[in-house]
């Protein structure tokens, strides 16, 4: 008995040295920049940035030690300033950035042409049929944008039918833009005075399928195209895309839409055009003598 715990005893502590040995000849030493990186970071573990987690975009900005490349959407620029502060780097600040439905098509847009029963899911709906409204590339309006939203930014609205960007919680992680099965959502600049202007339809097919199934749908006429005096508009398989780091933001070519499907956000309502005043031209008046001459005319055909 006495013989086996000893023998037990000289097996563990022999594991232990052995593991001890092991642990300081494998042993990582982690760089105490990476903790400092990680708690000037807010924390969220959304993803936007492109890592797994702050943990790790906290290892990759030390690693590269360079700030190249890396962003913090949650934080934004003043978060960054610090990690740059830290790592006695400099960095550029950036413009901010927000989620963008590119689809308006709500029910009174697109009217129901079924009713759909299954999991409630745009994943998986997605892969069974065009939608209600019968266009395949339009908001299928189950949330799956909604639910993957961390930061309470988005919510169906059930009057449409379509989610909502509530924009001063949106921090652009890009989740929604990974759970749409569509791809109708776009992290676009929040532009000058919180203003936008897009297409909101990503509806490829020709303009009278496309009308038919949405009554706002881009239908490929080129018409903001040729009024843009930026060549911010591309037209590409019948559909207009607004690039915004080109638009000056003119709205010339929500003017010509001949749809509606493109938006201008949180500008200030148009100025109504002044009517045309339409001048009757007015009798000339006869000069003084003339005048005599006519009256003295008339009194003596009267006489």
């Amino acid at each position: 008995m006495i013989f086996a715990v000893i023998s037990l005893s000289a097996i563990g502590v022999t594991a232990a040295v052995i593991l001890f040995f092991v642990a300081q000849k494998f042993k990582v030493i982690e760089d105490p920049k990476i903790d400092e990186v990680d708690e000037a970071l807010p924390g969220a573990n959304c993803g936007g940035c492109g890592y797994a987690g702050c943990r790790a975009f906290a290892e990759g900005i030390v690693k590269a030690e360079s700030l190249d490349g890396f962003n913090c959407p949650v934080g934004g620029n003043d978060v960054m300033a610090d990690v740059a502060k830290l790592m006695g780097l400099e960095v550029e600040e950036k413009e901010p950035m927000i989620a963008v439905l590119r689809c308006f098509g709500s029910v009174a847009n697109t009217p129901p042409k079924v009713k759909y029963e299954g999991p409630a899911t745009c994943g998986f709906a997605h892969g069974l049929y065009s939608g209600e409204g019968g266009c395949p590339y339009g908001c299928l309006g189950l949330g799956d944008c909604a639910v993957s939203c961390d930061f309470d930014a988005l919510y169906m609205d059930e009057k449409t039918g379509l989610p909502v960007v509530v924009a001063d919680k949106c921090v652009a992680c890009g989740a929604c833009v990974k759970a749409c099965p569509r791809n109708i959502f776009e992290l676009r600049a929040k532009g000058k005075k919180d203003r936008r202007i897009h297409v909101t339809c990503v509806n490829k097919e020709k303009g009278a399928p496309a009308k038919k199934n949405c009554s706002v749908a881009c239908i490929g006429c080129g018409k903001c195209v040729k009024v843009c005096p930026f060549d911010a508009i591309t037209l590409k398989n019948s559909l207009a895309y607004i690039d915004y780091e080109k638009c000056k933001l003119c709205r010339k070519c929500v003017v010509v839409c001949p749809t509606n499907a493109i938006h201008e956000i949180n500008f200030p309502p148009r100025k109504p055009k002044p009517e045309k005043k339409i001048e009757v031209p007015k009798k000339p008046t006869p000069e003084p003598a003339k005048l005599k001459e006519t009256v003295v005319a008339e009194s003596k055909e009267n006489n």
